[in-house]
Parts: structure tokens; C-alpha cells; sequence
């Protein structure tokens, strides 16, 4: 079996099989378990499980948050969301993109971050060159609504439509001339769902 790949395949596949299942049961023992068996799709159906049951403590989510694959620290990105101990902030310089773009969503579930966490997102939103993570980074901003984070959603108001659709959703939480401005500019945006979104921001309720 050792040298059969087939048999491996058929072996994780049991693995996380029983992961999961053992999120349902209530099966501690064998949800700890299988945090250590070396397929990353065991270890992060591992992570679901133990959080399904409850029984997920904040020192495992935190190891799980440098776990070698991105795999297990995306599922521990999704997973810090009410969660008050651990953040999602440092997988915000994540090597993977996915991870990046799962951090800054578990950001914005949140509600509240540190100044210096809305600044990160901020440099993110404006500079990451992957457009989903500039549109994940938006979309904290909004969430959070921190006034720090607004220079940024402007800025993103110019980005490719799925990223300044989104940054005129987050300029919600926020009122000013520039705010005005920018939802001004929005209405006669070419892409319709982004006139649609500054419609709904202006019209009187």
C-alpha cells in the first residue's frame, strides 16, 4: 500500500471523511487527531469539525493560522470570525492570495479591527495586484466603516467594475463632500450595477 498512489488517495479520502463526520457526532478524539495527519485537507476538515462541536480552542485556531499549507490557514482565516482572541490580521501578508483575500473578508465579518489592521487593508485595497483581494479589502473597509479606511474605498471607486462596484457599497458608513463626489461620479458609471449601488446610497428612503 505504501507505494500504491491509488491506496493513498483512497486513505485521505477516508481521512477526511472521518473529519467530518466526527464534527457531526460530536467526536473529539478523532477531530484532534486528525490535526495531525499530514493531508492540509485532513487538517482543515479537521479545523471545521472541532469548531462545528464547539470544542476548537483559540491556541489550536492560532497554530492553525501558520500552518505550512494554505489550505488549513485559509479554513483558519473563515474560522476566526467571532472569534475575539485571534485575528485574521497577520494572514493579511499571507504568501497566497486566497489566504489574503479570506483574512480581509474574516475582517470585515468582524465589524472591528485595530487602526493598524485598516490601514493594512487600505494598502491592500489600493495596491494588491490581485483584484479580489482589492475587492475583499474594499469591502472590510466598508464593514468596519473606520474613518481611516475612506481614502482608500475612494481610490477604489476608479479600480475595474467588480472592485468599484464594491467600493461604492462601503462608502455606507460615511458622509462628506468627497463621499458625495464619488457616488456623484457612480451614477453615470458605464457598468450598471454600479450606477445601481450609487443610486441606492442617494435615494431618499
Amino acid at each position: 500500500m505504501s507505494g500504491d498512489p491509488a491506496a493513498h488517495q483512497h486513505a485521505r479520502k477516508i481521512q477526511r471523511r472521518d473529519a467530518v463526520i466526527a464534527g457531526h457526532s460530536g467526536d473529539e478524539t478523532t477531530a484532534r487527531a486528525a490535526q495531525n495527519v499530514d493531508d492540509p485537507q485532513v487538517r482543515a476538515s479537521a479545523l471545521g469539525a472541532l469548531d462545528r462541536m464547539g470544542a476548537l480552542t483559540d491556541e489550536e485556531l492560532q497554530i492553525a493560522c501558520s500552518d505550512r499549507s494554505p489550505k488549513v490557514r485559509l479554513r483558519a482565516a473563515a474560522l476566526t470570525v467571532g472569534r475575539t482572541n485571534v485575528s485574521p490580521a497577520p494572514l493579511l501578508d499571507d504568501p497566497s492570495d486566497d489566504v489574503v483575500e479570506t483574512a480581509a473578508w474574516a475582517c470585515g465579518e468582524r465589524g472591528f479591527e485595530a487602526l493598524g489592521t485598516v490601514t493594512r487593508l487600505g494598502e491592500l485595497a489600493a495596491d494588491h495586484s490581485n483584484p479580489l483581494v482589492r475587492e475583499a479589502a474594499v469591502a472590510a473597509l466598508g464593514a468596519i466603516g473606520h474613518p481611516s479606511g475612506l481614502e482608500a474605498i475612494l481610490r477604489a471607486t476608479t479600480d475595474r467594475v467588480a472592485v468599484r462596484r464594491r467600493a461604492v457599497l462601503a462608502l455606507a458608513p460615511f458622509e462628506g463632500p468627497e463621499v458625495e463626489a464619488a457616488l456623484r461620479r457612480a451614477a453615470k458609471d458605464r457598468d450598471w450595477q454600479t450606477r445601481d449601488a450609487a443610486e441606492l446610497l442617494t435615494s431618499p428612503d
